[in-house]
């Protein structure tokens, strides 16, 4: 059977979208996560689970039926992603909980059991998206650097560096101000005997780790929005310098040019 996640988002309007859900079938809401149970000829079809941070995770659905639950996510997406990430997966059912080559083996049908593998599926497809948004960055402004160092100055005039640090700064700060989502859920504060199915879901997908990298290469933003700020700064100065020079120069030459016809 198909597990499939989605990141369509930066985020969902969760109020919204839990009046529309009720809707359409048995639906709960933990925390900022829903979980809605759909039901085809009074047999559970499958289970979907809608994080508030813009990710998606269908159980038990054909590719045909995750297209359509992803598009009627049109209205209620903040800040909707130019294109959606996936992960797949497959899932079973046997005596206890591991993941191996891209196959979950659930120990039982709980809905639970389900809802604490999938924050970290869903973390897992968001941080991809994030993992993305700053290799995008550091391959647009790696020359930047070079520049520097071979000719002492940036190839960029004031205005497009001034929109390349508003570019970087978007990107950093929409990383920074959803980074929490990497962090153990609060939902486990509710279920701590559901944690260890999270965890070992996380370590597979090695969300720990990559988010570790992915502070890294925000730091390496970090430097490039300096070095972008200084060279502006830089500019900026040497403006002055030329102003102040010229403003020197006009002085010098009227007051030559007085004492001139003052002699005459």
């Amino acid at each position: 059977m198909r597990c499939t996640c989605y990141c369509t988002a930066a985020s969902y309007d969760i109020p919204r979208l839990f009046q529309y859900l009720q809707r359409l079938g048995t639906t709960q809401l933990f925390r900022d996560v829903i979980h809605i149970q759909i039901k085809e000829d009074k047999h559970i079809k499958g289970d979907i689970f809608y994080f508030s941070y813009g990710s998606v995770v269908c159980w038990g659905f054909a590719e045909e039926d995750e297209k359509e639950i992803v598009g009627t996510l049109k209205d209620f997406e903040k800040e909707p992603l130019s294109k959606s990430e996936l992960d797949e997966f497959t899932y079973v059912y046997g005596d206890g909980m591991k993941i191996e080559e891209d196959e979950i083996v659930l120990q039982n049908k709980s809905t639970l059991t389900k809802l604490a593998i999938s924050h970290g599926l869903a973390q897992s497809v968001k941080l991809t998206t994030f993992e993305e948004i700053i290799q995008k960055t550091i391959d647009h402004t790696k020359q930047l650097p070079i520049y520097l160092a071979k000719r002492g100055k940036i190839p960029l005039s004031r205005k497009e560096i001034s929109r390349k640090m508003g570019e970087i700064f978007i990107e950093r700060n929409f990383i920074n101000l959803h980074s929490d989502i990497l962090d153990t859920p609060e939902f486990f504060w509710d279920y701590p005997e559901l944690e260890s199915f999270y965890r070992r879901t996380a370590h597979y997908l090695d969300v720990t780790k990559r988010g570790e990298t992915l502070n890294k290469r925000l730091n390496v933003v970090h430097e490039l929005f300096e070095i972008l700020s200084s060279e502006l700064n830089h500019q900026h100065s040497s403006r002055l310098e030329i102003t102040i020079v010229l403003l020197i120069l006009i002085e010098v030459t009227l007051a030559m040019l007085r004492d001139l016809f003052h002699l005459i």
